[in-house]
């Protein structure tokens, strides 16, 4: 239990990191205009002699000394002051305040964000091989719902609640649901059992399942009616027509001797009817691709959760967020319902996403 205690204690560390690292960057955005405004400032000074010797001015009458006189430096311009620096200290504190005012504003917008209702997202997905008589089937995806400190019960039941509101065929938690133990989040995991469907719910394994205790917690999952897909697979009907829904555990399990087994996944399956896998991360993708998988459903990324941190997600996973097609194989990657770390979100909203499997000659 001591690394949930840990994390209830050190959420207001995470956020003031947050905070410090988009003032930093804020402020480092800003040094342009700073410049700018401060050559400007200096053009439009008056230029003031310096040290300046009486000049000697001789006329035919008289020799008259004028105390006016401007010394030019060797390339023929008068010395100048600096620029005033009353008017530079000006510039500073403005430019300052409203990189105060925006950081603000970027972490004060992000943690609404991160905190607040998760958007539901409507994705069609065209599989060859999908009998006509299933198009239209209704995956709701969610992954990474980080039940923990500041994401308890009531995030849970905020989930369940959209996810039933949306009448689906089938529920896909691809991984990373909590960040504990069952003694500690068990009763915020619970309203899970409320999931309604018409094929159910099903569950993989995330890296931070086998943090936090994986075998009890998958116990607790198929207790509360959510049933794990260990490198397994299991037919989906309707109408007479089928697919295979599939899913391997987390890479993350090969150091917990857990690790993902595609080949007891999906070898030796019926290749004409196509294939659903759930896997966390979706640089599973390239494996699952040697198997023929025709959709593969993830998370793990959080959509890089806080930019411009997605550009670093990319160096590691083929797909950041959203649908794309790796090796041949069709990737979802849903930027997940909670967060992890800061409770903070910038340019990447949470989600749950209803996947809609499309026959190829649908409209």
């Amino acid at each position: 239990g001591g690394s949930w205690l840990g994390a209830d204690v050190s959420w207001p560390g995470f956020l003031w990191r947050s905070g410090a690292f988009y003032h930093a960057l804020i402020l480092g955005v800003l040094e342009i205009p700073r410049l700018v405004l401060n050559r400007a400032a200096r053009r439009h000074e008056v230029p003031v002699a310096v040290g300046a010797p009486d000049a000697v001015v001789e006329t035919p009458d008289a020799v008259v000394q004028t105390p006016d006189a401007v010394v030019e430096t060797p390339g023929g311009t008068p010395e100048e002051q600096p620029a005033d620096p009353g008017r530079r200290l000006f510039i500073a504190r403005s430019l300052a305040v409203a990189g105060g005012v925006a950081t603000a504003g970027v972490v004060g917008f992000g943690t609404t964000q991160a905190l607040g209702d998760p958007v539901v997202k409507r994705v069609p997905v065209t599989l060859g091989k999908l009998d006509q008589r299933l198009s239209g089937y209704r995956i709701a995806v969610v992954s990474d719902i980080h039940l923990g400190p500041l994401l308890g019960r009531g995030h849970t039941e905020r989930i369940v609640r959209m996810i039933n509101e949306q009448e689906v065929d089938l529920v896909a938690v691809v991984g990373d649901l909590v960040d504990g133990t069952v003694d500690e989040l068990g009763e915020a995991a619970a309203p899970l059992r409320d999931l309604v469907s018409t094929h159910g719910s099903f569950f993989v394994t995330g890296n931070h399942e086998y943090y936090s205790g994986v075998e009890p917690w998958l116990a607790e999952l198929e207790r509360l009616g959510v049933a794990p897909l260990r490198n397994e697979r299991l037919r989906i009907e309707r109408a007479g027509a089928s697919f295979d829904l599939a899913g391997v555990n987390d890479v993350t399990g090969e150091a917990f001797r857990d690790g993902p087994d595609f080949a007891r996944a999906l070898d030796g399956r019926d290749t004409s009817t196509p294939v659903v896998l759930m896997a966390h991360q979706p640089v599973q993708v390239h494996e699952a691709a040697k198997h023929g998988v025709d959709l593969q459903l993830s998370g793990h990324t959080h959509g890089g959760q806080m930019f411009p941190f997605h550009l670093a997600v990319g160096l590691q996973q083929p797909v950041r967020s959203g649908l794309e097609t790796v090796d041949g194989t069709q990737v979802y990657t849903s930027n997940g319902a909670g967060f992890w770390g800061p409770p903070v979100r910038v340019g990447a909203a949470p989600d749950i996403t209803v996947v809609e499997l499309r026959h190829k000659f649908a409209g």
